[in-house]
């Protein structure tokens, strides 16, 4: 089981933050190019919310930007990409969009969040022996999340609550209510062999790990996150705001690398799949065809309700697996913060009663960055937004 940040970790970590006025990490030795422009430092987890990322820099698109890199760095938690990120090893990541919440509004650590990297791409994933098939059928079962302050547990709990059942946070040992499910943080990696030795009856988490469960145990996808959340954002691209501050034309060309690689995988699936996969550039420790899935495996014939597993209620919605589009409409991040108020976390979340979510998500997000890079490649409709009168508007659309 991931090892879970603590409030004193996470001071400690901020502390290193916060030293030299708001992480001033690109003054730091050694991290400075002749320019004086700070050299790109890539951390990511082994999921598909990684892409843009790792695409940017496998396609070149980074380097063409003119950014001094290295090959992006794989961590195995969300735990660690946050230590990591606080204490300046990495000055860009994908994090899960509630965490950035936690992050600036309970700790004051000044993170920004410059654009969506990802939509959808997640799923609850059961055992293909059990009898679960909706949210109803959840009681009494053990269910593993990726993060506390993640997007996964708050989808998770708006299911739950629907269908009357109580979250609960406790030792697996303790027995359980037929109307409570335990939840508890695991370590995405580790997710597919907790669930084929019966450690948990299921998990709700980003791709490629429901579809490496699917492929590999016979694991069922009980619902995807997608279909419950219309287009809904999951991983975000974040900064440091002393570097967004200090270094503009730094931001600017990382977003231009990052809005150019999710605009080519969106047209380019199966040449990402094989791309990220331990065939192609081994960026992901997955083989190409579970990826493929992951990126493509979205047929309503498999997953629907007619005749399918049930997994996909509205196929009307017509949306893939997952889902590249960098616009981070605000609708969303004011759900979000208004959700989390209702979800239960460990730890105290005293905070969120104190947000306004309006001003939450005006200052939480910078998307001055991500406007001149979608303008670059010719506009969101090149995302298929360009459909709706007003594509940098939306209403969220939830149905559980």
């Amino acid at each position: 089981m991931t090892r879970i940040l603590t409030r004193r970790d996470f001071i400690r970590q901020a502390g290193l933050a916060a030293a030299g006025g708001t992480l001033a990490m690109s003054g730091l030795p050694g991290l400075l190019h002749a320019g004086g422009e700070p050299e790109l430092r890539v951390g990511y987890l082994p999921i598909t919310d990684s892409a843009p990322l790792l695409i940017a820099h496998a396609m070149g698109y980074f380097q063409e930007e003119g950014l001094n890199l290295k090959k992006p760095v794989r961590v195995r938690s969300w735990s660690t990409l946050m230590e990591s990120f606080l204490s300046g090893k990495f000055n860009l990541t994908h994090m899960l969009l509630p965490m950035p919440v936690w992050m600036r509004f309970k700790n004051r650590v000044p993170v920004k969040v410059l654009a969506w990297n990802h939509t959808n791409g997640s799923a609850i994933t059961v055992r293909g022996d059990s009898n679960i098939r909706r949210f109803a059928d959840l009681g009494g079962s053990q269910i593993a999340v990726p993060y506390w302050y993640s997007i996964h547990n708050v989808i998770l709990q708006m299911g739950l609550r629907r269908f009357g059942l109580k979250p609960v946070i406790q030792p697996q040992s303790v027995p359980l209510a037929p109307d409570e499910v335990n939840l508890f943080v695991l370590s995405p990696p580790e997710m597919p062999a907790a669930l084929a030795g019966r450690k948990i009856d299921g998990y709700i988490v980003a791709e490629p790990i429901n579809a490496i469960s699917e492929v590999k145990t016979g694991a069922r996808i009980m619902r995807f996150t997608g279909d419950i959340w219309k287009n809904h954002p999951c991983c975000v691209v974040v900064m440091n705001e002393g570097i967004i501050n200090r270094h503009p034309v730094f931001v600017q060309k990382s977003m231009n690398a990052i809005v150019r690689a999710q605009l080519w995988i969106t047209e380019n699936r199966h040449e990402a799949a094989r791309i990220l996969s331990r065939q192609g550039g081994n960026y992901l420790p997955v083989d190409e065809s579970i990826l493929l899935k992951a990126f493509t495996g979205y047929d309503p014939a498999v997953y629907g309700g007619m005749g399918g597993t049930g997994a996909i209620h509205h196929s009307e919605w017509q949306m893939e697996r997952i889902g590249f589009q960098p616009w981070p409409y605000p609708s969303a991040t004011r759900m979000l913060v208004r959700e989390l108020d209702r979800t239960l976390v460990e730890g105290d979340a005293g905070f969120l009663k104190t947000l306004n979510p309006d001003v939450a998500a005006a200052d939480l997000v910078d998307d001055r960055f991500v406007t001149r890079a979608i303008e670059a490649v010719g506009g969101l409709g090149k995302f298929s937004y360009g459909h709706v009168e007003n594509p940098f508007h939306r209403e969220e659309i939830i149905s559980i």
